[in-house]
């Protein structure tokens, strides 16, 4: 954030008010060249808003699954049928967020942010007291309504923010913390789940603060004046069919089949089928990845100030298919934490990067569209990775699983060198 040497007295975003109109609608990085100096990131009271969204943004899935056997046994269904608690929140994302990311640009991002905190919070804790499951998979889709918009608004909310190396800097103190949320969520709703199986469904109530701070705290710029509507869909198109967000978009899915196919899909099979351990021991080594992207992703204003972003999509995407080459070839559990380490750094690298290069493709009118078509970019990848890996593993065993996914990560460096700038 930004701070002024003078007396006058300092506003929520910690900016003198002489310097107010002169800041209004400014990134950070324009403010820092406006005041002349600034604190780093993580400290802006902004940023630390947006880490609250993002941890909510991935509450919805990681907090209930350890609940899952309890529901299964509690409600009489199907081991099957318990797995529609996940269709159920993921589908709205693939149905609105595009929609959403039209209103955030149209209306102004807290318009849309802040009722989607709310639905999000009031249907995620009404899970709690349904004792019927289809009328918890209807509260389910609603909660999934309202989470749909939020990742991609609040990413996009750091684009307006901020420029330049503060950008990535930004947006990887920002996976810092979803890597926090997605390690931790699981342990939190688990030890919620031994004392009932629906008090896990609670936890979206911490939304509702969340979302008072953004109405009330947030100092964020705003498309100040909407384009007429077919003309902001014609540039919205334009920026979409670029061949560097195209490119961009080609990156991200591969990515995302990398995690959810070879790694979050197969990986624990592989632990748990090649040294007999508990599901525990598989989640204490799958962990160490996030906690390597964490750190990583925390450090990526400095990686940015010594390669350039497409540089390390580069590094990232030869990271991964090292590790995925190396890990069926190990055969001690604790050396196998090697390399799941090179892989969470890759991802801590590679995440940021992306995400600050996308919203960097196009001006704050049209941001939260085209994040929102990221966004959906994404969810294919998360869709395609497991059913891809499930026909390598059909046709070439468990290491065809991780060759599949290092070749992923090589044809990511193809596009990489060939497409992006």
């Amino acid at each position: 954030m930004i701070e002024d040497e003078s007396e006058e007295p300092l506003g929520a975003g910690g900016v003198a008010t002489s310097t107010a109109e002169k800041l209004r609608g400014k990134s950070r990085m324009e403010e820092i060249e406006i005041v002349g100096e600034h604190r780093p990131v993580y400290r802006d009271t902004n940023l630390q808003i947006v880490f609250g969204v993002t941890l909510m943004a991935v509450l919805g899935v990681s907090s209930i699954t350890p609940a899952f056997p309890k529901i299964v046994e509690e409600l009489g269904i199907s081991l099957q049928s318990v797995g529609y608690l996940i269709t159920a929140f993921t589908l709205p994302g693939v149905l609105l967020t595009g929609f959403l990311g039209i209103l955030a640009d149209q209306f102004g991002r807290k318009r849309v942010l802040v009722p989607s905190l709310l639905i999000f919070a009031i249907a995620g804790a009404a899970c709690a007291f349904a004792r019927d499951f289809h009328l918890l998979l209807l509260l389910r889709f609603l909660q999934g309504a309202g989470a749909a918009g939020m990742g991609a608004i609040n990413i996009t909310i750091i684009g307006d923010l901020y420029a330049g190396r503060e950008r990535t800097a930004a947006m990887g103190c920002n996976s810092s913390v979803l890597s926090v949320g997605t390690a931790s969520y699981p342990a939190i709703g688990g030890a919620l789940a031994t004392v009932g199986w629906f008090y896990p469904f609670l936890l979206p109530l911490a939304a509702i603060p969340v979302a008072v701070a953004v109405y009330f705290s947030l100092d964020n710029p705003e498309p100040s004046r909407p384009q007429h509507f077919r003309e902001y869909l014609s540039d919205v198109w334009k920026a979409i069919a670029h061949r560097q967000v195209l490119a961009m978009f080609v990156v991200g899915t591969l990515t995302f089949m990398i995690l959810y196919g070879s790694f979050l899909a197969y990986f624990p099979l592989f632990v748990g089928g090649s040294f007999a351990v508990s599901p525990f021991t598989v989640g204490l080594v799958m962990s160490v990845s996030s906690l390597a992207t964490g750190i990583t992703s925390s450090q990526s204003g400095r990686l940015a100030g010594a390669l350039s972003e497409r540089a390390l999509i580069g590094v990232s995407c030869l990271l991964y298919a090292v590790a995925l080459l190396a890990i069926p070839l190990i055969s001690n559990l604790w050396v196998l934490t090697i390399p799941v380490a090179i892989f969470g750094i890759g991802h801590g690298i590679n995440l940021p990067s992306l995400l600050a290069l996308i919203t960097g493709e196009s001006p704050m009118e049209q941001r939260g569209a085209l994040m929102a078509v990221n966004g959906m970019v994404l969810r294919l990848g998360q869709t395609l990775g497991p059913l891809v890996m499930g026909i390598a593993f059909t046709v070439a065993g468990m290491s065809g699983v991780f060759v599949s996914g290092a070749v992923c990560a090589l044809l990511m460096l193809v596009v990489v060198l060939t497409l992006m700038r």
